[in-house]
Formats: C-alpha cells, sequence, structure tokens
C-alpha cells in the first residue's frame, strides 16, 4: 500500500460514518474543501464513487459500504493492538475530556475523582460543566455524562448512576395559596417553575405518567429558569410555586418538612446516569475512570 493511502481510507470512513464532510473535517482537523479533494482523490484511483452527495445529504453508495465494512474491521484490529499497547507502558496515562451535568458532576464526579487522580498520578481530566447536549466529536470531548434516555443510539454508554424520578413540589407556605393538585390537569390553576431548554430555545413540558397514559403539560406561571438548577430548588423552597426537581434533590428538604410532594403516583421512574463516549475503543485514561465510575452490581438500579 502507497504511503498516504491509510490517511485516504480513514477520511473517506470517517465521512461515510458522520455522514457529513463538515462534521467528519472537525473530527480529523482538517478544512471540509480539503477532505473533499482527498476523497476525489481515492475515487479516482479506485475508479468508483464512494460518497453519494446531494445538497442535503451525504451518504456511502453500495461500494462504499462494503469498504466501509472493511476498512472499519481493519481500524478496530489495529485501535485493539495500539490500545493494548497501554498495559506494557505501565500506569494509564494522558487526558480525559468531558462534558456534564450540574447535577452529575456534583453527585458522581466530586466523589469519585479525589481518589481517582490520587490512584492515576498521569491523567488529566478537564471538566466542563453545562446544560445543552454537547456532540462530543464536534467539540472535543472523549466522553460526556448524561440521562441514559438522552443518550445516543451510536454510543457507547456505561450506566454510572441508579434510575431516579421528577418530582412536583413545593413550599408548605405555597399550598397556604393554592389548593394541591389532584391530576396534572390541576397545574393550569398553578403558578409553575418553568424550565427553559437552551439547545432547543424552548420550554420543557411537564411530562407525568400513570397507568400507562402519559400528560405533557405545559404548565404556566411566573418564573422561567435556564440552566440553574440549584436557583430553581432555592426559589420553589422560598414558595414562589410548583416545580419539578429531581427526588435525590429534594430528599433533604421533604424529610425536613420544608418541601411537600404531590401528584407522586403521576411521577415514574426514568434511566440514570450514564457515562458515554463514541467508539467501543477507549485510551486506558478513560478506561480507568469507566472502571471507577461504573455502577457495581451491588448498587440497586432505582432510585
Amino acid at each position: 500500500m502507497k504511503r498516504g493511502q491509510l490517511d485516504d481510507l480513514l477520511a473517506f470512513a470517517t465521512i461515510a460514518r458522520a455522514r457529513s464532510f463538515t462534521r467528519a473535517a472537525a473530527e480529523l482537523n482538517v478544512s471540509p474543501s480539503a477532505l473533499s479533494h482527498t476523497l476525489r482523490g481515492l475515487e479516482n484511483r479506485l475508479g468508483v464513487r464512494l460518497i453519494a452527495r446531494t445538497t442535503r445529504s451525504v451518504a456511502p453508495t453500495p461500494a462504499g459500504e462494503r469498504l466501509l465494512r472493511s476498512v472499519e474491521s481493519a481500524m478496530e484490529e489495529v485501535e485493539t493492538g495500539l490500545g493494548a499497547m497501554g498495559e506494557w507502558r505501565g500506569d494509564p496515562s494522558g487526558s480525559i475530556r468531558i462534558t456534564t451535568s450540574q447535577f452529575a458532576a456534583r453527585t458522581v464526579l466530586a466523589p469519585a475523582l479525589p481518589g481517582f487522580l490520587l490512584d492515576n498520578p498521569k491523567i488529566t481530566v478537564e471538566i466542563c460543566v453545562e446544560g445543552r447536549l454537547a456532540d462530543l466529536v464536534r467539540d472535543g470531548f472523549d466522553a460526556g455524562i448524561r440521562w441514559g434516555e438522552n443518550v445516543e443510539q451510536d454510543m457507547v454508554a456505561v450506566r454510572i448512576g441508579p434510575n431516579t424520578r421528577l418530582i412536583v413540589v413545593a413550599a408548605p407556605a405555597y399550598f397556604n395559596r393554592y389548593p394541591r393538585p389532584q391530576s396534572p390537569f390541576d397545574l393550569e390553576h398553578h403558578n409553575c417553575v418553568n424550565y427553559r431548554n437552551i439547545s432547543a430555545g424552548g420550554m420543557f413540558p411537564w411530562t407525568l405518567q400513570r397507568d400507562g397514559k402519559e400528560v405533557r403539560s405545559r404548565a404556566g406561571g411566573q418564573l422561567i429558569i435556564a440552566d440553574a438548577p440549584d436557583l430553581a430548588l432555592t426559589l420553589i423552597l422560598a414558595g414562589v410555586g410548583l416545580g419539578m426537581v429531581l427526588e435525590e434533590e429534594a430528599a433533604p428538604h421533604l424529610a425536613a418538612g420544608q418541601l411537600v410532594h404531590v401528584l407522586d403516583d403521576w411521577c415514574v421512574p426514568f434511566s440514570g446516569l450514564h457515562l458515554y463516549y463514541p467508539s467501543r475503543h477507549v485510551s486506558p485514561a478513560l478506561r480507568a475512570l469507566v472502571d471507577v465510575l461504573r455502577l457495581k452490581p451491588s448498587d440497586p438500579l432505582t432510585g
């Protein structure tokens, strides 16, 4: 194989998987025009069209699909071999860049990282705490931590937290002004704390479910919070309105009588926190972190 052909095959495989020249170029750290030139050269040498391009889509041709299967199989073997070299170099080393939410950073990473960093002095960890769902490849992250239902299907996902619930709560003083809601349909008569989805630009609907019946309510209210769950909880405790909060966050305040839980039978569990990444082959550094964070068989799956 001539020099440079491996790079051309890698470029082709990246385009075929990403189905976008822009995303593939970002992953390979080259310009889209340079990537397009590389692909044309490969297609000319092989004498066959590998990628079908229109103004709206990019997808491998049948010939491209066949080549992609061969290339990916070969690359997996190479990556496995390179990854195994870490076992010969002693302690894991390198850097890990993670995108995560405030809740996951505080409840999962903060307890685990002190011991992990002491045990792995050659590993550097960078944590980006944000409300939006980042594109790992485009934004240069090695892994992310999000709720299981928010992880894309093409990602490798490792469960690191139990199931949880969003529950509806308010301060006792709030119910001096409003009656307790008996069903989700009563929410339109309440002052509710709402949350803005920064990524999508809209409001998060209040989604409640019972006996397989789901009700999505866009409750009204005076207050809208964007990417500040701690502020929302503080204001709910102050009696400004009803709010949906994670059960773990509300638990100490419920026990202290500072919050009242309503519509309990409408609040169902959902998949807990997962660490996810875009490849089955991970660096020794990330593998070491996965092993530390992974939910153990003895841990409960439901919170």
